[in-house]
């Protein structure tokens, strides 16, 4: 192999729609970087389940398999260690990372919030509680982006956004319908830009 591909970890939750668009995407785009783990705090979540249909490495960690926090941290620390990852990716991982990892892979951590931050992020604001604020104050306009992990809550550098008009009818149902929309081709245009340096 002459080229190296970017070694990718993607952390989820829940179905991993990212995580497929992101999947389709690399094969799609020809994009120089490959997923060698899915890690989950569910042990059958959608994301675990379509990664070993494509032969992905999976891992079932959840801070309740272990008794403290430093022990939590270790061992995931140590599953990226073993599978030689490069860069994280969450799609729907609704858990704090631990400030360890987050600090062995500054700005090699990436995540998607399904609001234009700064606005509408932090603890909390997650699924539908994020299009339920957006409409209730009253903005013409959501989206999606796509940031950096520090140890705050949403609060990393941005890498890249996208814009969703609120429409009138809307419902906190039908706009995360259309921001997830938007999130799928927003997140595959942020690991491009990642891993080449495009404005894409």
């Amino acid at each position: 192999m002459a080229n190296h591909k970017t070694r990718l970890a993607v952390f989820c939750s829940g179905t991993g729609t990212n995580f497929q668009s992101l999947y389709n995407a690399i094969d799609e785009r020809a994009l120089p970087a490959e997923f060698v783990l899915c890690l989950s705090n569910r042990s059958e979540s959608g994301a675990i389940i379509f990664a070993r249909q494509h032969g992905i490495p999976t891992i079932h960690l959840s801070e309740k398999q272990y008794d403290t926090h430093e022990e939590f941290s270790g061992a995931m620390l140590k599953t990226l260690e073993d599978h030689s990852v490069d860069y994280i990716l969450l799609a729907g991982y609704l858990r704090k990372i631990p400030e360890s990892v987050v600090d062995a892979y500054t700005f090699r951590i990436l995540n998607i919030h399904p609001a234009l931050l700064p606005n509408f992020g932090g603890e909390g604001m997650y699924g539908i509680n994020v299009h339920k604020a957006v409409l209730e104050a009253g903005c013409r306009e959501s989206g999606a982006t796509v940031h950096y992990v520090d140890p705050e809550y949403d609060k990393g550098p941005i890498l890249l956004q996208k814009k969703v008009e609120v429409m009138p009818d809307d419902t906190p149902e039908s706009l995360a319908e259309r921001v997830l929309a938007c999130e799928h081709e927003l997140y595959p245009d942020a690991l491009e830009k990642l891993l080449l340096g495009s404005e894409s």
